[in-house]
């Protein structure tokens, strides 16, 4: 289905590449230098969200850094190198880590009262593409504050795979692929469970240094965790899996048909039993089956085909490329602020910046 959206920004250039390496402080201070100006305007975008909102989360900036700071002794503890990678991130950028914690930790600061619902994953295998490759595919769905801050980082650090991720402002990259063959997409999803504990944008950044699906399954599901997303997860084998976590449970759930989609409520049984406030996902429920239903009707994909799902207007404006709202309040303005296709066996991602309906791919390449 094709629109021509109003008010749609075009983005004709690629996002800028970030390259880092060396240990895990130093990659930070590589990317908080590199980026500076997009990482103070995501904290400004922040805290004037927070600002804007009050009477709804009873929140103010000061009050999410205090509450911030509960969940940092627990990535700490179980991910001491990531959280060093935060603070070069801060050094770098000359930001407080304070800020960076509250950017980190913003889904369990606001009790998931954003419910910012929009995101869309899926993945093809081998049998079902027309070379054998590995596809994997994801719209990322957020304010539209914050997509001019999109980048891509392409990371060598010491003592991991390198890696190839997409992020925006002072958040750790977690959406990529590694020189492992694994791959991951992060949908929101909204337990009953959540609990102070690691944040989930340290969780899923994990999982970029994981050398097999079983290494970054463990991630998904490490202890103390606050809460928990779907992870979709691919190898280079043509193993598919979408993982859904909360603080307390999780499914894996595996692609028997060489494909697999997701997008932000639970799909197994058992974790529907603990998702709040169920009735209000609608748009995401529409966007699932369109999404499934596109990946089934085509017996032999291309990243151009993975693409022309990821343009689809069906439900617009809470479509798989989602358009903001303009009249809605600022818990639903969400729209699609990057579009990643990611070729797991040739190691190329292709990222279009803003919507794709209107803005075109570009193509980066990890090399290692």
């Amino acid at each position: 289905m094709t629109l021509t959206p109003p008010k749609t920004t075009v983005f004709p250039n690629p996002p800028p590449l970030v390259r880092i390496k060396g240990s895990h402080r130093a990659m930070g201070q590589q990317m908080g230098e590199a980026i500076a100006p997009q990482i103070h305007h995501s904290i400004e975008n922040a805290k004037q969200l927070i600002d804007g909102t009050y009477s709804v989360l009873e929140l103010d900036w000061d009050g999410a850094t205090i509450q911030a700071r509960k969940y940092l002794p627990f990535a700490q503890e179980r991910y001491a190198k990531y959280v060093d990678e935060m603070m070069g991130i801060a050094e770098g950028a000359g930001a407080d880590f304070d800020d960076l914690m509250v950017l980190t930790s913003m889904e369990a600061v606001t009790m998931d009262a954003l419910h910012l619902t929009k995101c869309t994953s899926f993945a093809v295998n081998g049998d079902r593409t027309a070379d054998g490759h590995v596809l994997v595919a994801h719209n990322e769905d957020w304010l539209p504050e914050d997509e001019s801050d999109v980048c891509v980082i392409h990371a060598t650090p010491d003592d991991e795979p390198p890696f190839l991720a997409m992020t925006y402002g002072g958040l750790l990259p977690n959406i990529g692929f590694n020189a492992a063959g694994i791959a991951q997409c992060c949908d929101s999803v909204y337990p009953s469970d959540p609990r102070i504990g690691i944040p989930r944008v340290v969780v899923s950044r994990a999982v970029l240094g994981a050398r097999t699906p079983a290494d970054a399954i463990r991630h998904m599901l490490v202890t103390h965790r606050a809460a928990g997303y779907n992870h979709l997860l691919a190898h280079e084998s043509g193993e598919l899996y979408n993982v859904e976590v909360s603080a307390r449970r999780f499914a894996i759930l595996y692609g028997h048909e060489g494909c697999v989609a997701h997008t932000n409520h639970y799909i197994d049984p058992a974790m529907q039993l603990v998702e709040s406030e169920p009735d209000e996902l609608i748009h995401t429920r529409v966007r699932y089956f369109r999404a499934l239903r596109l990946l089934q009707q085509t017996e032999q994909h291309t990243v151009k085909s993975l693409q022309a799902i990821q343009r689809d207007h069906v439900n617009f404006p809470s479509s798989i490329c989602n358009h903001t709202d303009e009249e809605s309040d600022p818990f639903d303005r969400e729209k699609t602020i990057n579009s990643i296709v990611m070729d797991l066996t040739s190691r190329t991602m292709h990222i279009s910046w803003g919507n794709p309906c209107v803005s075109p791919y570009h193509t980066f390449h990890l090399d290692a």
